[in-house]
């Protein structure tokens, strides 16, 4: 099975030996990965719609798995019961769906070890959700994959953790590495934002006014990660 760029970095992050449960399979071809890499001997591939599920059945049949991977038809978390799956992985999916999909789940999480995640949007806020439900993030990789950027997370059960701004949106794992995918994407939405800026510059509503001070402080932060992370001497924050 060849995975994505983006789904190998999800793969490559789940803990091997463990039982599986992906959530939103669509093709099934994370879990079908997974068994043939031997890093699973048992997987449950869910998903909310019955034609992907439909789809990733006839995959896992074709690949030879269906003896370790079961489909399940599933809003989420919910047809998962304690203790069937050391890993979930949620990938793929916008970040309040991914808030939603753990908020609702939350019972049965308390028995899975690890969550593999890749929000698709609105990371900060999936970030403050962690640290805010008794989980901790203890990896993140970020990638490109057909010109666009990811990130991916390996979270445990753990204490809240106090992050900055900066670091629950940019990810503090990836400040602290000075990750070369992060500090291109940095450079990248400053450009794009003090384009935006200079648009607005003459601008006089109250709604243009409203936006520039966004701007500038979305820039501020922008600027001071990336002195973080340019910055040799500059304090390293614990993971």
């Amino acid at each position: 099975m060849q995975l994505s760029i983006r789904m190998q970095a999800v793969a490559d992050m789940v803990t091997p030996g463990g039982r599986i449960a992906d959530i939103g399979t669509d093709h099934g071809y994370v879990p079908i990965y997974l068994v043939e890499q031997n890093k699973t001997d048992h997987a449950i591939a869910m998903d909310v719609r019955k034609g992907p599920l439909a789809r990733a059945g006839e995959n896992i049949v074709r690949f030879g798995c269906s003896d370790r991977i079961e489909t399940r038809l599933s809003d989420g978390l919910a047809m998962l019961k304690p203790g069937e799956a050391d890993t979930v992985i949620i990938a793929g999916m916008g970040g309040l769906l991914t808030i939603r999909i753990l908020e609702a789940g939350l019972k049965v999480l308390q028995s899975v070890s690890e969550c593999i995640l890749q929000p698709q949007s609105d990371l900060d806020k999936v970030r403050q959700f962690l640290h805010q439900h008794g989980f901790q993030i203890v990896q993140e990789k970020m990638l490109i994959d057909e010109g666009k950027y990811y990130v991916v997370m390996r979270v445990l059960h753990g204490e809240e953790r106090i992050y900055t701004e900066a670091e629950d949106i940019y990810g503090r794992f990836l400040i602290n590495e000075k990750h070369p995918v992060l500090k291109e994407y940095l450079e990248k939405q400053k450009a794009v934002k003090e384009k935006l800026l200079l648009a607005l510059k003459d601008k006089t509503s109250e709604k243009s006014h409203e936006r520039q001070q966004e701007l500038l402080h979305e820039l501020q932060i922008i600027n001071e990660t990336i002195t973080r992370m340019v910055d040799e001497n500059a304090e390293q924050r614990p993971d």
